[in-house]
């Protein structure tokens, strides 16, 4: 079994909505059945005896060992702890060739878990070995290396739940939520709301105190120090117990509290210092240690925070009591976990000693031993749930702190005998504010229930009903794509919106180019919608990137499907008949939201199919008003868009709107058939959004097809006399359109410049010049630098057969380079001529054109 090629889909692909790993995987003919290795499954049951139930869905035959490594792959994240459950094993038309995808949840961990199935699987093949239990406990280190933490996951797993799309910007806790110009972001428990001024504060304890004292908000006395002999100055000053902290600390580190002699309060300076520079001591507060938890301006959760202890048995010393309780497997080091394994380090040593206890001292049955006079979770304490029993007081005492500092999320230590009555009436106090608090203890408390805080935190970033989406369009198919998503995008534009474009030319804000090349794939999608200043986007949906990572987005609000034709890299990557180019393209369908809309071709039958896997909406459009899937689309009340009586309709029962083809520019009033259709899909689209008729009506009429804003798209220009049309036109579908176009427009004598892309099926090379050899009388053929593949000649070879027995050309030569072969077509040109440009390199190519007819100009 050998493993060629590994892909992470991290959108919606062509399998599933899930993410996963896609492999290719390619068995010998004694691995195509596991029942021809004799022993194999019982060996790979012994070595991982979860494997679950091996089957071939789909497949024709046995259970190959493809399908073994799916199940294992799979079957080691669930048992990790992974929260997956979809795989598939799909035959490709290569004998022993098998398409293996299996969801994950974390991309690293899924990688890693692949790597440990193959090593499995192959175990299983010799008779070898595979440490299982080493195999899970690496998978689950890495998944809780790479995971969200407990924070931070409970506000993602919040904001999912009211259908706002999340990305994580870093392996940390940054998180954006929501796209383009309603983006939000979080990094833990702050977001982009938290000042970094209030944060500041809030680390600094003595600015902190003095702020609340000033809004009449219960704090300690106490004051900054300097040295273990001013610490210990400073709480002769206060005349009773104190407590020595950092100045700048934060989760309870080198905090120590109860203290009252000289030597407990130098030796907490000493611990304090090492922490930070700046120590505090101030007057210790009696009573219970509570964390209230304030979000914008209402008290969401509180705790009874208890400290790290252990209680006797009799039997046991402290420090072997303190092993068993770490051995609770809730408990951890790190905060993946409910709660945090205790700390038997100095501090605890010097609790246990004020209390006349050691590490080896065994107290007897009952008895509570304290390890930590504060309470932090971080050090191992416990937490119990008493949002309930808060006073209104105090819950007022813990907003105006939060408020006076300036924290938007802000964690409110509180010392007090109970929450169940003012702070004012017992001497209680706030003996901190933290920004970034800790969740945990509200989600998953010791005892009690857990709080709705990650809502809470959605909830004061977006007001209720937003969701933090702009619309998006997706565009996808065989022709027309390009023009549909620039035609839509400035139909948005006009409407008022900041628009994000992609496309086979780049990507584009606000008709401002950002990026070159071809940018019609899933990370341009992306960067789009991490933009700010994106109020609307429109995406070109190639197949590649379907294929390779799936697509930008969870849902999408409209998808345009242009039509499904012959040429589009077929061959390649599986996708081997047309049947199969429509199954990719039906992605984007399959992915638009509930609300939304799809817009598709009801002349293509292809097209029509993809309707049933729409879960929203479903708007036709045909040049033809009486094409049957539109009439019985339009009867049965839905949206439709057809052309008729010299201009673009789109009704839905007794509604109607017309945009007259004469005033679209890009169809040259109605004479080309293929632009008619673009025009139509990017109408329909609009339309979908909720764009005002009128508005469609500007957008359509605004819109032109020149080369600076649709390059490469049938551009029109006049040379010396002649018609020059320069089109990215490169399969045989759009060389059909474009053939159909150019029959239309008048001209004496018609050449075209073609070349042909290498990475396209012989049939399909050869049939573009079989369809130009019946319009055309001059063909110059052209080799381009860029062979994708092929060997030299090659290219120009397929293209010459195409032109064998030619009812038309009466003139063909082979030109090397692009430029040189427009060039020749040119200096061939006279009045009333016709030549059609067939351009490669776009932007290269168009400014060689402008140049040369700058240059005929000034002649």
């Amino acid at each position: 079994m050998e493993v060629s090629r590994i892909r992470a889909l991290r959108g919606p692909n062509l399998w599933s909505r899930h993410t996963a790993i896609e492999a290719i995987v390619s068995c010998s003919e004694a691995e195509l059945d596991i029942e021809a290795l004799p022993g194999y499954e019982a060996r790979l049951r012994n070595l991982f005896p979860e494997i679950g139930f091996l089957q071939a869905e789909g497949h024709q035959g046995g259970i190959s060992l493809a399908h073994t490594l799916e199940l294992a792959a799979l079957g080691l994240q669930a048992c990790a702890g992974c929260p997956v459950t979809f795989s598939r094993t799909a035959a490709t038309l290569e004998k022993g060739v098998f398409q293996v995808v299996v969801e994950y949840t974390e991309e690293k961990v899924g990688r890693l878990a692949f790597k440990l199935a193959q090593e499995l699987c192959a175990a299983a093949l010799v008779d070898g070995s595979f440490d299982l239990p080493a195999a899970l406990a690496s998978l689950q280190e890495l998944d809780e290396d790479v995971r969200l933490g407990p924070s931070t996951g409970s506000i993602v797993q919040a904001a999912v739940l009211r259908g706002i799309p999340f990305r994580r910007l870093t392996e940390g806790s940054l998180v954006q939520f929501g796209w383009g110009s309603k983006q939000r972001r979080i990094q833990a428990a702050e977001t982009d709301l938290t000042s970094a001024v209030a944060e500041a504060i809030a680390q600094d304890k003595e600015l902190t105190k003095n702020l609340l004292r000033a809004a009449g908000v219960p704090v300690p006395n106490g004051r900054s120090v300097t040295s273990a002999d001013d610490a210990w100055a400073a709480a002769q000053e206060i005349d009773g117990l104190v407590v020595v902290k950092p100045r700048d600390g934060n989760q309870g580190k080198g905090v120590a509290v109860k203290l009252r002699t000289e030597e407990e309060v130098k030796r907490a300076f000493r611990v304090a210092a090492e922490i930070s520079d700046d120590v505090m001591v101030e007057r210790y507060l009696p009573g219970h240690d509570f964390r209230l938890l304030v979000v914008g301006e209402q008290l969401v959760a509180a705790a009874r925070r208890d400290p790290p202890l252990v209680v006797g048995d009799g039997v046991r010393t402290i420090r072997q009591l303190v092993e068993h309780v770490n051995s609770d497997p809730r408990r951890g080091t790190g905060h993946a976990t409910s709660l945090t394994k205790i700390r038997f380090d100095d501090i605890a040593l010097a609790t246990l000693e004020k209390q006349g206890l050691n590490a080896e001292s065994v107290p007897p049955k009952g008895q509570r031993v304290i390890l930590r006079n504060n309470a932090n979770l971080s050090t191992g304490g416990t937490a119990t749930d008493v949002t309930d029993d808060v006073h209104p007081e105090v819950a007022a005492r813990a907003i105006a702190a939060a408020k006076n500092i300036g924290l938007d999320i802000c964690g409110v230590d509180v010392v007090c005998e109970s929450v169940l009555e003012p702070l004012e009436d017992q001497h209680g106090g706030i003996v901190e504010v933290n920004a970034a608090p800790g969740l945990r203890m509200h989600l998953q408390p010791s005892f009690g229930k857990g709080r709705g805080v990650g809502e809470a935190v959605v909830s004061n970033m977006f007001a209720p009903g937003e969701n933090g989406r702009i619309p998006v369009v997706a565009v996808a198919g065989t022709n027309g794509k390009t023009t549909t998503v620039r035609l839509t995008a400035h139909m948005l534009g006009v409407s008022g919106k900041r628009v994000g474009m992609t496309n086979s030319d780049g990507v584009y804000v606000q008709k401002r180019r950002i990026d070159t090349g071809d940018c019609s794939g899933p990370r341009s999608a992306r960067n789009i919608l991490l933009h700010p200043d994106v109020d609307a986007a429109v995406f070109e949906t190639a197949r590649g990137g379907v294929l390779r990572e799936g697509l930008a987005f969870d849902r999408c609000d409209v998808a345009v499907v242009t039509n499904i034709g012959m040429g589009d890299h077929l061959g390649l990557s599986y996708i081997s008949t047309v049947e199969d180019l429509a199954v990719v393209k039906r992605v984007i369908v399959q992915n638009v939201a509930p609300h939304g809309t799809a817009v598709l071709n009801a002349a293509d039958p292809m097209v029509v199919k993809m309707a049933s896997a729409c879960p929203g909406k479903v708007l036709f459009f045909a040049a033809d008003p009486y094409n049957p899937v539109l009439v019985t689309h339009k009867v049965q009340g839905h949206r439709v868009v057809y052309v008729e009586d010299g201009a673009i309709v789109a009704a839905q029962k007794d509604f109607e709107f017309r945009v007259p083809l004469d005033q679209i520019p890009i169809t040259r009033k109605g004479s080309i058939a293929f632009q008619v259709e673009n025009a139509m899909a990017s109408i329909a689209a609009a339309w979908a959004l909720g764009i005002d008729p009128e508005v469609i009506r500007q957008g359509a009429a605004s819109f032109v097809n020149d080369a600076a804003s649709a390059p490469g798209r049938f551009n029109v220009f006049d040379y010396q006399g002649a018609t020059l049309i320069a089109d990215y036109g490169h399969n045989p579908d759009a060389i059909l359109a474009l053939v159909q176009a150019v029959e239309s427009m008048p001209a004496q004598r018609r050449s075209v410049v073609i070349s042909g892309a290498g990475d396209r099926r012989d049939e399909d090379i050869r049939e573009q010049t079989r369809i130009l050899g019946g319009v055309f009388d001059d063909v110059l053929l052209y080799q381009d630098d860029c062979q994708r593949g092929r060997a030299d000649g090659e290219v120009l070879a397929l293209l010459r057969q195409g032109l064998e027995g030619a009812a038309r050309t009466t003139f063909s030569t082979e030109i090397r380079g692009e430029f040189a072969a427009i060039d020749a077509a040119l200096a061939r040109l006279g009045e009333g001529d016709l030549c059609l440009i067939l351009v490669d390199q776009v932007e290269a190519a168009l400014d060689h054109i402008a140049q040369r007819i700058a240059e005929a100009g000034a002649q």
